[in-house]
């Protein structure tokens, strides 16, 4: 087989045929990344190729040093700052390891899409008017578990946490037997150790995968300013500079 023939077998005219997608990274890499991120992101949404559309896996370091890695839920993607948001404990082992490293990496992956993004940077608190704001969209059971887990924090039994709920529910006046309907509008204001956090990149990576495995893939990088406070926890963080766009080999 020729070189010439060898390459024709990576030469996928629908590259994205029976996954959804159109095409592949532009030729033209755009300035700017988020865009395309956020299209991708819509495009899982609305299409609705997994329950959680939203997902993330969150990898943080403790302050030890160990590495740790869950899922989470964006809540928000400010594309011009190039950030997104999602909500927490302050104190479960998550909120304590980016207050005392805020740097982190995430991925989004949509598997039916075959579509992934990467992200690493910083990681600040969002405001109190934030926090409080999201907070007030939660459901009223939402909002009384928030107050209930110490998360990450060992429990006895099931029934132990559930009895910490029941104690929650009376605190806000509650009849644990005799609770409001899960529409009803119930006034539980968010609890000084539960909020958000942004997530500003410093680099993203899109890929986008290929049935032969010859992935396409770009990343984009660029210089972040920082805020720190007293004890060092970022508290603001920006982009510094222009990204810097770069083909990967797969």
């Amino acid at each position: 087989m020729t070189a010439d023939r060898n390459l024709a077998v990576f030469d996928q005219s629908d590259p994205r045929a029976g996954w959804g997608v159109d095409q592949l990274l532009p030729e033209s890499l755009p300035a700017d990344p988020f865009p395309l991120f956020v299209s991708w992101f819509n495009l899982a949404r609305d299409r609705r190729v997994q329950p959680n559309t939203n997902a993330l896996s969150l990898a943080t370091i403790d302050a030890d040093g160990t590495p740790a890695v869950r899922i989470v839920l964006c809540k928000d993607i400010d594309s011009a700052a190039g950030s997104f948001t999602f909500h927490t404990n302050y104190r479960g082992r998550k909120g304590r390891a980016l207050d005392a490293n805020p740097r982190a990496a995430a991925a989004f992956h949509w598997d039916t899409l075959d579509l992934q993004a990467r992200f690493e940077g910083l990681v600040a608190r969002a405001s109190a008017a934030e926090s409080d704001a999201y907070f007030a969209t939660r459901s009223w059971m939402s909002r009384i578990g928030a107050w209930s887990s110490d998360q990450s924090e060992p429990v006895a039994s099931r029934a132990a946490m559930l009895a910490r709920v029941d104690a929650t529910l009376r605190r806000f006046g509650i009849d644990p037997a005799n609770p409001p309907a899960p529409e009803a509008r119930v006034d539980i204001p968010r609890p000084p150790h539960w909020g958000g956090f942004r997530f500003v990149a410093a680099s993203v990576e899109l890929w986008v995968g290929s049935k032969v495995r010859l992935h396409d893939r770009a990343c984009w990088q660029r210089p972040l300013a920082e805020t720190r406070d007293a004890s060092g926890r970022v508290v603001n963080a920006a982009g510094a500079g222009p990204w810097v766009a770069t083909r990967l080999q797969p």
